[in-house]
């Protein structure tokens, strides 16, 4: 890969989107970064994006890809009441519901992830507020993720949730915030599989109930400091028109995910361009109009600083049904990491953020492996 130039001196941001079982495509892409002259010095996730990024910063850069493989491998084992060889098959197979690695995950839950709520639960009133129980993903986390390493800010780590009473999004942010499981468990809530996680006193679900994304928190963070971005999307914008029931539920499910990711994009660079844009015009203003209310309130919200946005999108060679993203067979997930591995090698080969930028630029986007049409 290209080497990087001591003038390219942005700093670096990996940004990672919700889609459970999809996530192993994200290791694959931070194993090629990690190997890079690109190690990311910020990292923010929602859902099970918050847990790779949490295995990320919560380790020492020489650990992170194994532990990574750890969480995955672990994860992705077989149940004990489901053959083995069963999993193998992965893949679109067998239609939706019937793929093995999807009904093994609904039936008899992940392990050292999430399990399904036991029959007598159910009999008592009120009954479970979730399908699933979780508790199985913290004794993960406290295995794998050291929460010291992340409260010492070596490398900065923000997740999103959503406030249940409130419907807002929040970022818990090392910057700010002391870092718990609860933090990554609550940004990985997704109801109503998974409960809610409570936080002094407050609520939590799954951040991709409003934005599958954390773009738009890092480009509102740090207005004034310019960053490359390694956006990694679980979900496709693009796609065939559906012919079957299943590739009609997985074309439904990339739509609505992919949207939001689109237009926090959109909105971002659009926000990046006018920052770049008063503020150059503001060099050119008189004494006297730079006086005026107006004209302040423009230059608060200018900066000279840039946004270069590197997409690496998972989108698999075949159709994988709606049951995708709970798809954990190990055979699929080790397809997916090692996809993630390609499509990082060959966006870091092209490089194209290393191109001069127009002086009216604010944000650039980059999608090397964008399909024609």
């Amino acid at each position: 890969m290209p080497p990087r130039p001591p003038s390219y001196n942005k700093a670096v941001a990996l940004v990672l989107q919700g889609g459970g079982a999809l996530g192993s495509y994200q290791a694959g892409v931070y194993e090629v970064l990690a190997e890079s002259p690109y190690l990311p010095e910020w990292v923010a996730g929602i859902s099970i994006g918050a847990i790779n990024a949490a295995l990320i910063a919560g380790n020492a850069p020489a650990q992170r890809v194994a532990r990574l493989r750890q969480f995955w491998e672990g994860i992705t084992a077989p149940s004990a009441c489901w053959p083995g060889w069963l999993g193998l098959l992965g893949g679109n197979r067998w239609g939706d519901l019937s793929q093995p690695g999807a009904a093994a995950a609904t039936l008899f839950g992940q392990p050292g992830f999430f399990t399904p709520r036991q029959p007598a639960e159910w009999l008592g009133s009120p009954g479970p507020n979730s399908f699933y129980d979780t508790s199985p993903l913290r004794e993960t986390l406290e295995r794998l993720v050291d929460f010291d390493r992340i409260n010492a800010r070596e490398t900065r780590l923000s997740v999103g949730a959503v406030n249940i009473r409130t419907g807002n999004v929040i970022y818990f942010d090392n910057a700010s915030t002391i870092i718990r499981p609860e933090h990554i468990m609550a940004s990985g809530a997704l109801p109503p599989a998974f409960p809610p996680v409570e936080i002094d006193g407050e609520h939590y679900w799954d951040g991709g109930l409003v934005s599958n994304t954390p773009l738009s928190y890092l480009l509102e963070s740090v207005p004034h400091c310019s960053h490359l971005a390694f956006q990694v999307d679980l979900f496709p914008a693009r796609g065939p028109l559906p012919t079957t029931l299943a590739e009609a539920a997985e074309r439904e499910k990339d739509i609505r995910y992919s949207s939001r990711t689109r237009a926090a994009s959109d909105i971002g660079r659009l926000q990046q361009d006018l920052r770049v844009n008063i503020n150059a015009l503001w060099t050119q203003l008189p004494a006297a109009l730079r006086a005026t209310p107006e004209a302040q309130y423009l230059y608060d919200f200018g900066a000279p600083s840039t946004m270069d946005i590197v997409q690496l999108i998972y989108r698999p060679d075949r159709p994988q049904g709606g049951t995708k993203d709970f798809e954990f067979s190990r055979a699929t997930m080790q397809a997916r990491w090692a996809q993630g591995r390609a499509d990082a090698l060959a966006t870091l080969q092209a490089a194209p953020w290393l191109a001069p930028m127009a002086a009216e630029e604010g944000a650039r986007t980059f999608d090397v492996l964008r399909p024609e049409g």
